[in-house]
């Protein structure tokens, strides 16, 4: 899986790519119009961080490449590859059950707190991307 040297862009599945763990410097962009939003990226070895139309989605530390980012109605789904285990938050419905999903397998039921966030930690090798799937119970 390789990082996204353009920092964010657009998949012909209607989903989002972003994040380049490799940079040493941060790098950013913003006004990226997706299905008529606005994103803003800012990414680099230390920190990977997506907004949405000036709104928290998604942060990694360290930084991360994420394929295929999607967001439905009953959480949220993508890839994600960096060189080392990651801290990922990410922005879902206020003070709600989930179930958490890397590789497919269970990795147990969260809540998100009053501000909607749910941390989840995943397990990173460089070159292997994991599959992250966050369902609401």
């Amino acid at each position: 899986m390789p990082v996204v040297e353009s920092l964010i862009r657009s998949e012909a599945d209607g989903t989002i790519s972003f994040g380049n763990y490799k940079l040493s410097t941060k790098s950013k962009l913003q006004d990226f119009e997706h299905d008529g939003d606005s994103y803003k990226i800012k990414t680099f070895y230390e920190i990977t961080k997506l907004e949405r139309n000036g709104m928290f989605v998604y942060e990694s530390v360290p930084g991360t490449a994420v394929e295929h980012f999607m967001v439905t109605n009953d959480g949220v789904k993508f890839m994600v590859e960096g060189d080392k285990d990651a801290r990922i938050t990410l922005q879902l419905e206020d003070d709600s059950d989930y179930e958490v999903y890397v590789d497919d397998m269970a990795v147990g039921g969260m809540k998100t707190n009053m501000s909607g966030k749910l941390v989840v930690s995943v397990e990173l090798n460089e070159g292997v991307g994991s599959h992250v799937k966050v369902v609401k119970r």
